[in-house]
């Protein structure tokens, strides 16, 4: 058996608990591919489940943890016939990190976890593109119905999930308003594509909304930040309309706004891309959506910057910092 330099944590915590360790790979099995890893898409949700916080725990120490990557097939397990050794590939995040993790050198996964790359598509692109871009499917198009003229409220717009919603709203033809806390993220929203930017601490995100639609309302909100700004969000949806919450990056309770309010009937959903991801068919249509995408040139990666492998420390205290407008990716040299 060959081993890999591979990330690994021996105990919950902040960033400077990952560890660099070489580590058995092992063989694929039925099912299973192994891959040789070039580029790593960093997540919210690897942070969460190295400090604890995550939707699972992990289930033993030492813990691997990453979902998105791209790199080459170099063996296949028994029953994978639909793809090569050699061939370029990314990873989908939709297996659980306690039992996969694409933090290292070399990683055995799931081969239905697995598509090819398209070509012009690099291994950092590659490993940008699928969280973002199925979350975003997924949960405006496949659950919120999002159709060409809707207007959709998004929230955490600066994150890869928020610039992949903005490019997916606008390639169903509706109408993206992003919200930023602060005015540094503004132009970069709207060189995006966003059609309006709501800056939060100097506006208010219901009025501008009410304002932008003649009173009307967003058809659709997705909101990635939840906690008590729920509240005033709600406000921004017309009646019959849908809130869709997809993330926490708030930390905080999350209230249920309708009876303190008094609104009128507004439907409020949780989502996550698990709901795609573990569906054969519904991962099968989001694959058609981004693929179809990239090739036509309405959607594509988004990739703020940078870092090796061995500073995956500093990779995730630049993640948790929040100041970056688009992907974090890790490459790994061979």
């Amino acid at each position: 058996m060959s081993k890999a330099r591979t990330v690994r944590f021996h105990e919950y915590g902040g960033p400077e608990v990952l560890r660099l360790e070489d580590v058995e790979v092992g063989e694929p099995g039925p099912g299973e591919l192994l891959l040789r890893v070039e580029a790593i898409g960093l997540n919210r949700a690897e942070a969460l489940f190295r400090s604890g916080r995550y939707i699972e725990p992990a289930r033993r120490f030492p813990a691997r943890l990453g979902l998105e990557a791209a790199g080459v097939v170099e063996a296949l397990g028994e029953g994978v016939d639909r793809l090569a050794v050699g061939q370029a590939v990314s990873v989908v995040p939709s297996f659980s990190m306690n039992d996969h993790g694409v933090y290292a050198e070399r990683a055995v996964v799931p081969a239905a976890a697995v598509v090819p790359r398209p070509e012009g598509l690099d291994a950092v692109g590659g490993a940008a593109v699928w969280m973002p871009y199925v979350t975003a499917y997924g949960g405006l198009v496949d659950v919120g119905g999002l159709r060409a003229g809707d207007t959709v409220v998004l929230t955490a717009a600066s994150s890869s999930v928020g610039l992949a919603a903005i490019r997916t709203a606008q390639r169903v033809g509706a109408v993206p308003v992003a919200t930023t806390r602060t005015r540094a993220k503004k132009d970069a929203l709207l060189k995006a594509g966003a059609a309006e930017v709501i800056v939060t601490d100097e506006e208010d995100v219901a009025e501008r909304v009410l304002d932008l639609t003649g009173g009307r309302g967003a058809d659709l909100a997705f909101d990635g930040v939840a906690g008590p700004g729920v509240t005033g969000l709600v406000r921004a949806v017309a009646p019959g309309g849908t809130l869709l919450l997809y993330g926490g990056v708030s930390g905080l309770p999350t209230p249920y706004p309708g009876f303190d309010l008094g609104m009128p009937a507004v439907a409020i959903r949780t989502y996550t891309m698990l709901e795609t991801t573990r569906d054969p068919e519904r991962l099968r249509r989001a694959r058609a959506f981004v693929l179809s995408g990239l090739a036509a040139g309405s959607l594509a990666p988004d990739v703020d910057r940078t870092f090796a492998l061995d500073e995956i420390v500093a990779a995730h205290r630049a993640m948790e910092a929040g100041h970056q407008v688009g992907k974090i990716v890790v490459t790994v040299p061979h």
